[in-house]
């Protein structure tokens, strides 16, 4: 089943189930997905649909600080609901070891002359499983080492 199906069968579920909260958040999946899918005129592969769910992560996450330094926290909690359905679809994120191991493999495999062409590297082979912060401290603790 691909990832596309999942949330459209657990919005079929919400939508049984009632559950306004979930429904919501499926409900903005569905049509940021369905925005991707008309932009690229085909059928998204998982890839894409990842893609998208990252950028919708990005956003929540940004908003879900906002609400806390405004100390809304009805609106605190409402986000991060969001961010834990969201979170569901995603592949799971590495641990601090595995994200220290795979960064060091890759940029030992690969001649880099800056930080720019390390976070590339590092980047492509964490393939989105991290956050970009925590790797790009990896990468400048490696050059750092490395100089």
């Amino acid at each position: 089943m691909t990832i596309l199906q999942q949330v459209d069968a657990d919005f079929v579920a919400a939508m049984k189930s009632k559950d306004e909260r979930t429904l919501s958040a499926l409900r903005m999946m569905r049509s940021a997905l369905k925005n991707k899918q008309i932009d690229a005129q085909h059928d998204l592969t998982d890839a894409e649909v990842i893609a998208v769910l990252k950028t919708m992560l990005k956003q929540y996450q940004d908003a879900l600080r906002d609400f806390q330094q405004a100390a809304r926290q009805d609106l605190v909690e409402k986000q991060q609901t969001e961010i834990d359905l969201l979170q569901h679809y995603l592949p799971p994120v590495l641990s601090a070891e595995e994200l220290k191991v795979i960064v060091r493999q890759a940029l030992s495999e690969a001649t880099v002359q800056n930080v720019g062409q390390a976070m590339g590297v590092a980047m492509k082979a964490v393939d989105g499983r991290a956050d970009g912060n925590q790797v790009r401290e990896l990468v400048q603790a490696w050059m750092a080492e490395k100089n």
